[in-house]
């Protein structure tokens, strides 16, 4: 936990901010005349918390704490050591697999929470200093349309990317072959397939789920 979460924060923190502050400014000068400027923080709110924090936080976490999952556990695999625990009555699975895939399914939606928390918390703070919207007018738009299951939808996206992380890329770790450059080849394996897959089950949730979100 401490290895995929804690570790992960400056990270996830740095991105969400970014993210945040790019989205308020960006929506903020896409309006046309007489719009009300409250939207600025519908947006970003619906933005970061559906799609941008869990989708980030699992994209950036794939590479960060994925590949270190598929190179350790590979690693393992070429020198024999999975072999050594076999030998000694050990669960390989049990013993490498399964705490990999606990700590990603508590500590992804954790980050993303925080990554959300930040994200907002930039927007607003942009949308305040770098242009015309008023501190009211974004908490204005924060407020509209807002429904808890929003948060819910958000945590749900987080804990299948955290699952899909640990799963695919101990996998790919787990039946590495030929040495030093197969450890290599499934580190960017893994990567790519967690990516992918992080997409494909971003697009599933929201067909499933989608209906739900309104206020």
């Amino acid at each position: 936990m401490r290895n995929i979460g804690v570790d992960s924060v400056p990270l996830a923190a740095i991105v969400a901010a970014f993210i945040g502050a790019v989205t308020a400014f960006q929506t903020r000068y896409q309006l046309f005349g007489g719009v009300q400027l409250s939207v600025v923080g519908l947006i970003s709110r619906q933005s970061i918390i559906l799609e941008l924090g869990p989708l980030l936080t699992g994209l950036v976490l794939t590479g960060r704490v994925g590949a270190r999952i598929t190179a350790e556990i590979g690693t393992m695999r070429v020198t024999e050591q999975i072999d050594a625990l076999e030998t000694l009555a050990y669960d390989p699975i049990g013993y490498l697999v399964v705490p990999r895939l606990l700590a990603a399914i508590i500590m992804v939606p954790m980050l993303t929470i925080l990554a959300n928390a930040i994200g907002v918390g930039t927007a607003f703070l942009t949308a305040i200093l770098a242009t015309d919207v008023s501190a009211s007018a974004f908490s204005e738009g924060l407020r509209l349309a807002f429904s808890p299951f929003q948060i819910i939808y958000s945590i749900i996206k987080a804990t299948i990317f955290g699952a899909a992380i640990a799963f695919f890329c101990s996998y790919e770790g787990y039946n590495t072959t030929a040495g030093a450059e197969g450890v290599g080849r499934s580190t960017a394996q893994a990567v790519v397939i967690t990516s992918v897959a992080i997409l494909v089950l971003d697009a599933l949730t929201a067909l499933l789920l989608a209906p739900y979100l309104q206020a």
